[in-house]
């Protein structure tokens, strides 16, 4: 953990259904994704730590969590893949703040933070995770969706058109662009139409012109001014 980059080895993540069920780009309907076995970031499916009953992390005496750091991470992504975001949280965030550096770690943090609806914090650990590494698509795709979770759509659609397009092959970064696009549009119907340049503007075909196929001065020039 001295570089800020380490990546959890080990399997693909749990069908948990939520948002860390997923492969990395490729979250479910509701949330943010996972990352995927092959950039090494596995985190669901890590051998051993597996959650206590009810999802509590084991405490020492002094109220500490057992074990290490790396422990503490791993246990915290366990039990976020079984379901358990609010539990896994507790662990993370002790975790960040013993290596307040790790990307890996704040991310972590950050989708614990989404699954369990505290999306304020989770944007704001996205956007950290964002600012270290402008060229990871998942921070701003995480960092898009915790915006538009907050309403702030315009925020919500330029962090989403980057990770779209870092990662064009994505459909959850797509339908979310498509999402954020349509809520900006159907709130510019209700105020005015979107000015060229806004987020979410859609510029009309070149050739897009009068329905009826023809222009004003064609109109007026069948006029027979002496009639």
């Amino acid at each position: 953990m001295d570089d800020g980059q380490e990546r959890v080895d080990g399997g693909g993540p749990a069908e948990s259904g939520g948002p860390v069920g997923a492969a990395r780009g490729d979250a479910p309907a509701d949330g943010v994704p996972d990352r995927a076995p092959g950039d090494g970031a596995s985190v669901g499916g890590a051998p051993g730590g597996g959650a206590p009953v009810g999802g509590v992390p084991p405490q020492s005496r002094s109220g500490e969590p057992a074990g290490d750091v790396y422990e503490w991470f791993r246990r915290g992504a366990r039990l976020l893949a079984q379901g358990h975001p609010a539990a896994a949280e507790q662990l993370l965030a002790r975790a960040v703040a013993a290596e307040p550096h790790s990307r890996s770690i704040r991310e972590a943090l950050a989708r614990a933070q989404f699954d369990a609806g505290s999306y304020a914090a989770a944007l704001e650990n996205f956007r950290a995770v964002a600012l270290a590494d402008p060229a990871d698509d998942y921070a701003q795709f995480g960092w898009g969706v915790a915006a538009a979770r907050l309403g702030d759509f315009e925020t919500s659609a330029e962090h989403l058109a980057l990770a779209v397009a870092m990662r064009p092959e994505s459909d959850h970064y797509r339908q979310a662009l498509r999402q954020t696009r349509a809520t900006l549009a159907a709130r510019a119907g209700a105020y005015g139409p979107l000015l060229p340049g806004a987020p979410g503007y859609v510029a009309p075909p070149a050739d897009a012109g009068d329905p009826a196929g023809g222009t004003a001065d064609d109109a007026g020039a069948g006029t027979d001014s002496g009639a």
